[in-house]
């Protein structure tokens, strides 16, 4: 038989625990204290790092626990959290999305087809984005895999001023696929 547990209403927030220990939740002896403000960087013991911080009318963050002795900056502590997400929002914002555009082939695609994907795929290594190729073999076409590997190919030499070929043409089931890759602009 369970028991229900009866906890107490928070108002629809989930009480979210602080990433990093602050003031009196550090449990070191010694802490090595820096911070913009701080005149003499260096080993105190925490007593006097939490004195020097309520100096100040500020929070002593440990920002570095596995340190010898732990490193411990005097900051505004919600400051200090906004910096964070910020330098983690510069961080995601410089990670480059790799986009990948498909093109379908017939083993049987005639020459005006050919050239309208070819042109899309042009676009699309100009805009910086990788190119999937692929002929799709429908029943008893995968009789003709010499002719999807030669349509690749072909589409692979005409592309190789915009790009080039990271993976070769490939049979996986019914799909011959080949990768291109945007060349980098100078």
């Amino acid at each position: 038989m369970a028991i229900a547990v009866k906890r107490p209403y928070t108002g629809g927030r989930v009480e979210v625990a602080p990433q990093h220990k602050i003031n009196e939740k550090i449990r070191a002896q010694q802490v090595r204290v820096v911070g913009e403000n701080i005149e003499t960087p260096g080993v105190f013991s925490l007593q006097e790092a939490l004195k020097m911080a309520d100096a100040l009318n500020l929070d002593l963050v440990e920002i570095s626990p596995n340190a010898d002795p732990p490193v411990c900056k005097i900051t505004d502590y919600q400051k200090f959290l906004y910096q964070q997400k910020k330098k983690q929002k510069e961080i995601k914002a410089k990670t480059v999305q790799v986009v990948v555009k498909e093109i379908r082939f017939g083993p049987n695609t005639d020459d005006h087809d050919f050239q309208f994907k070819m042109r899309h795929a042009e676009k699309f290594l100009q805009e910086g984005a990788k190119v999937k190729a692929y002929v799709f073999f429908k029943g008893r076409s995968i009789l003709f895999k010499e002719q999807g590997e030669i349509l690749l190919l072909k589409f692979a030499q005409e592309l190789e001023e915009v790009g080039k070929v990271e993976q070769l043409p490939q049979l996986e089931g019914k799909r011959m696929t080949m990768f291109i890759s945007p060349k980098k602009k100078k």
